[in-house]
């Protein structure tokens, strides 16, 4: 019987505090930067061509790397690997502050990505170890989701205060008080349950594969966006990352100790819950993405007036996720949270394919931001339960970096996407219209709503995907009434709803 069904942590709610803390600061910073990057820019004197690397620096590390720290906290510790992502993020963050050059930047941007790649999973391991009691779980997990789905919104609005009134560099300075005050709180008050660590031998091949894997195809997508999605790299990078991840999957069924155990993505409950949140993420990062060029060009919003936008969208989301999510966890089943969560939000990203030149915020940007926020929170908090419960406690890093792999990949792959669709209309509406234009810059503006709306009807549809993928493969039953895939023969598990089998599953809360 693992520790982790029977002890339960007095100092559990102080430990979410500073898990929750690191969390955010990994999240925010994905989008925190974004906002600096023209000042960054101009201060350091990077080209247009290679500016995009200060993101997709952060984001092949980060991605490419998230298998192998979420196996990393499951062999050293938990608690271990956390704090040292922690203390290399920091110094990281410092590097990215004091940068003089364009080479120094990327590095440091790179640096924080290794650094998140272990913070993350352990940060989320500790909570699904943590937390173990069916109602406290559900709330946790609440908190837990809120953070990661506002985190982005929040990294914008704090990207633009902190841009606007100090200096570009303070959007990496801002990191290093977050990850001290996590540390020390996670040094004082985090205990991590004996006998949750997996012993096995690290599995080599299984990292060199998977992180080349997932880098060739995070980087293929930044290359379709400038090269094209038929150019030759952008074939060839496809091609590898084809190969490279199907060599990951043969090798993982043959190695006794493989970096990520087939059973831990081949169950269809979790497997539904990494690919629908995969999605949902490409639709939210495009939402970002364009709607922030939206305000600022269109309307003429400045940096810290655009985060503010956005702040109405992180509180619908906290409300879905801690008010909805969390209240219904343990009484109705996953699926019919996670689907209409992810319609909801769909239907908010319908509202905002409506925008134009002089389109009211109050009137139609304030109801989408409403919809979408209250429909993610809604679907992400069982989510985030659902994609820990039920494995053994030994592999709940590496199934918690299966999580944040889904949207980091899903991240990367929708900025890109996403770009590439609306450049592509942008271009297309301004040809067609050019002949009967007013004025060049009239035109130049409506061709980029017209790219933008464009792009957000396929987000729309790509939710509309998540929707449905969730409602069809999540199929664990409702708190307490057993899961569909426990056999009848071993029971539907232990009375303390402990998994007893490596491959059985549980519902996302157990009733005690």
């Amino acid at each position: 019987m693992p520790e982790t069904a029977t002890y339960v942590d007095p100092r559990r709610w102080k430990a979410l505090i500073f898990i929750a803390l690191a969390q955010l600061m990994v999240v925010l910073d994905a989008t925190i930067v974004n906002i600096a990057l023209p000042s960054a820019q101009a201060d350091l004197g990077i080209t247009d061509a290679n500016r995009q690397w200060v993101i997709t620096a952060y984001a092949l590390a980060f991605g490419g790397l998230l298998l192998f720290g979420g196996r990393v906290a499951d062999l050293w510790g938990r608690k271990r690997t956390f704090i040292v992502g922690l203390a290399g993020f920091a110094i990281a963050s410092g590097l990215g502050g004091i940068a003089a050059n364009e080479g120094v930047l990327l590095g440091a941007r790179a640096l924080q990505g290794v650094f998140g790649a272990l913070l993350a999973p352990s940060a989320l391991s500790l909570l699904a170890v943590t937390f173990t009691e069916a109602k406290e779980r559900a709330k946790a997990f609440g908190i837990f989701g809120a953070i990661a789905g506002g985190g982005s919104a929040v990294g914008l609005t704090l990207g633009g205060l902190l841009t606007e009134y100090l200096d570009w560099r303070w959007t990496f300075f801002v990191n290093i008080p977050f990850a001290v005050v996590a540390a020390v709180g996670a040094l004082l008050v985090i205990r991590e349950p004996a006998g949750s660590r997996n012993r096995s031998r690290l599995d080599l091949p299984g990292v060199v594969l998977a992180t080349l894997g997932l880098v060739s195809l995070v980087y293929g997508f930044t290359r379709a966006e400038s090269d094209g999605w038929l150019a030759g790299p952008t074939l060839g990078l496809f091609i590898a990352a084809v190969v490279l991840l199907l060599a990951f999957v043969l090798v993982e069924s043959k190695v006794k100790a493989p970096l990520l155990p087939l059973r831990v993505v081949a169950e269809r409950n979790r497997a539904g819950v990494y690919v629908s949140l995969g999605l949902a993420v490409i639709g939210m990062f495009g939402l970002f993405l364009f709607l922030t060029y939206y305000l600022q060009i269109v309307k003429g919003y400045t940096p810290v007036e655009t985060g503010l936008a956005f702040l109405p969208m992180v509180a619908a989301m906290i409300t879905g996720s801690t008010q909805i999510g969390a209240r219904l966890m343990t009484r109705i089943r996953p699926r019919l949270l996670m689907a209409p969560g992810f319609v909801l939000a769909a239907l908010g990203m319908l509202v905002l394919t409506q925008i134009d030149l002089d389109t009211s915020y109050p009137a139609l940007i304030l109801p989408g931001f409403l919809l979408m926020g209250l429909g993610m929170g809604t679907a992400f908090m069982p989510a985030m339960s659902l994609a820990t419960h039920g494995v053994q406690p030994r592999d709940a890093g590496v199934a918690s970096a299966m999580v944040n792999t889904s949207q980091q990949v899903g991240g990367a792959i929708g900025t890109a996407l996403l770009n590439t669709i609306a450049a592509s209309a942008t271009t297309a509406y301004a040809t067609s219209h050019a002949a009967g234009a007013r004025s060049a810059d009239l035109l130049k503006l409506q061709s980029m709503v017209h790219g933008y709306t464009a792009a957000i009807w396929w987000a729309v549809g790509i939710l509309l995907l998540a929707g449905v993928i969730a409602f069809t493969l999540v199929n664990t039953g409702r708190p307490g009434g057993g899961s569909p895939t426990a056999s009848s023969e071993d029971g539907a598990g232990t009375a303390d709803g402990a998994p007893r089998g490596e491959d059985e599953v549980h519902v996302p809360v157990m009733a005690h």
